[in-house]
């Protein structure tokens, strides 16, 4: 992510590729960002190639500028490192991977928008989902306020609601929410003795 960014920066300052450079983001969103018109498309005529599958687990990597791309990364490392720490590497994959999926599909299915998507930010609520789910549990298991667990979560929907009163903000929230809640439901699966409480629950007692 920060490999592509980096490279459409320099080429934006003129620096590498010359001045065919410039166009090379656009070129990347129409390439591998996701269009729910694509997906409809797809849906309609019952044919799925492959190359536009692949437009859900790329169009987290591409992004509209040096700032979107930015504020992205650090969440992702934050929050990342978190998610591996806690549940493991394969298990902070499987959530980045598998929310921007559901958001993208969220995007695609909710909203007839032609905007396209780009951005690892339905990725990024993913772990905030896999992040909330810990402390959901923590609470639970201390007896401490379960709904503390969604403060993050509802501070950032917040955050938005009130920027959208000032500026443009696009649908791309409907894609963020729905990652989020996709990282929070995998996280059932993937955290820590999640698959023995679920075994414990379901054994006749």
């Amino acid at each position: 992510m920060a490999g592509i960014e980096g490279t459409l920066s320099l080429a934006e300052g003129g620096l590498v590729g010359g001045p065919a450079a410039i166009g090379w983001r656009l070129a990347l969103v129409r390439d591998w960002g996701f269009s729910g018109q694509i997906f409809d498309a797809m849906w309609a005529q019952g044919y799925f190639p492959a190359e536009h599958l692949l437009r859900f687990i790329t169009y987290p990597f591409i992004h509209l500028s040096f700032t979107h791309a930015l504020i992205a990364i650090v969440l992702m490392l934050a929050l990342g490192k978190m998610a591996a720490e806690v549940m493991g590497q394969l298990a902070m994959l499987a959530l980045f991977f598998v929310s921007g999926i559901g958001g993208a599909l969220a995007y695609a299915l909710l909203l007839n928008d032609p905007v396209w998507l780009v951005g690892a930010y339905p990725s990024v609520y993913g772990l905030i989902g896999g992040y909330s789910f810990v402390l959901w549990r923590k609470q639970a298991d201390t007896g401490g306020p379960q709904w503390q667990a969604f403060s993050l979560i509802a501070l950032l929907m917040g955050l938005q609601l009130i920027w959208s009163l000032f500026a443009s903000v696009g649908n791309g929230w409907v894609a963020e929410l729905a990652g989020f809640f996709c990282g929070f439901l995998l996280s059932f699966v993937c955290a820590p003795g999640a698959w023995a409480r679920i075994l414990s629950r379901l054994r006749p007692r």
